[in-house]
């Protein structure tokens, strides 16, 4: 008698792994390609020359740094409004979390003009925030708001399913064994929601690095003292310098991937750290 055969709604691997790879290369190999290509059409001396003066130098400095301040001030603010909405009822909770997907659903020109009038010199906070000597809108600072801004949905939608999903039996367990509050976070939900916490982590740093359309308003782009790299890309494009504007990308494509890569190696271990290694 024939066995029967297993019915898959999908094809086989072969051909799913075939319309996998082939999507793929349209999507992301391909393009990825073309810029390492032209980019190299510059040749070694004309690339260095591009991608290290003291301007795109500065902009590197500024971009990355505050895309990774920002990704942390988002992991600490992020964790605690995730355990805040899932842990506790107050009025108005379905309101905040609504808001929390408002960066997502804003055009990031639009969020960048309303942080621009709310933190100018004469906006709402700008005008409190004038005479402690502290000025946000076209400053570095301006930019770190900016990010943070964008950055935030990405942690609290990654931590706050894991947060619904962990049972405070395991808390109260550990507080009814002698441990406090503070020492059942740490050693009972932390570590549960530390890989998803690195994740959003990465997420919002990768998303912070190639923001342009809420940065570049509030930036006031001052050279070597607020512009972003991607503004650089496009000043370069503006003046038909296509090699240079892709031997800038491919810097910070190849600075992205490896902090990226560095991430998802210190997420790897965590999670066979704590035996949650799939």
């Amino acid at each position: 008698m024939a066995a029967s055969r297993t019915f898959r709604v999908l094809p086989g691997f072969g051909l799913s792994l075939g319309y996998t790879l082939a999507w793929l290369s349209l999507i992301v190999l391909i393009p990825l390609v073309a810029v390492f290509v032209k980019a190299g059409s510059l040749g070694l001396d004309h690339f260095l020359a591009a991608v290290s003066s003291p301007r795109v130098i500065a902009s590197y400095k500024l971009t990355f740094g505050a895309s990774l301040i920002a990704a942390l001030i988002n992991t600490f603010f992020g964790l605690m409004l995730a355990w805040a909405l899932v842990r506790y009822s107050f009025p108005g909770k379905r309101l905040v979390d609504a808001l929390v997907d408002l960066p997502f659903a804003l055009p990031t020109a639009v969020a960048g003009i309303a942080l621009t009038a709310l933190y100018a010199k004469n906006g709402w906070v700008g005008k409190l925030l004038e005479p402690l000597g502290i000025q946000v809108a076209f400053t570095p600072l301006g930019v770190l708001v900016a990010l943070v801004f964008i950055g935030l949905p990405f942690v609290v939608r990654t931590v706050q399913p894991i947060l619904e999903d962990l049972d405070t039996e395991y808390e109260e367990a550990a507080v009814s064994l002698g441990a406090n509050r503070w020492q059942a976070f740490r050693y009972v939900v932390f570590p549960t929601v530390l890989p998803a916490l690195m994740t959003g982590f990465a997420m919002a740093f990768a998303r912070a690095v190639g923001e342009y359309g809420s940065v570049i308003f509030i930036a006031g782009n001052i050279p070597m003292v607020s512009e972003i790299t991607p503004l650089m890309i496009i000043t370069k494009l503006e003046q038909y310098d296509y090699a240079g504007a892709t031997a800038i990308a491919v810097v910070m494509l190849l600075i992205s991937f490896v902090l990226l890569l560095v991430i998802n190696g210190l997420q790897a271990w965590t999670a066979k750290r704590t035996g949650r290694e799939r």
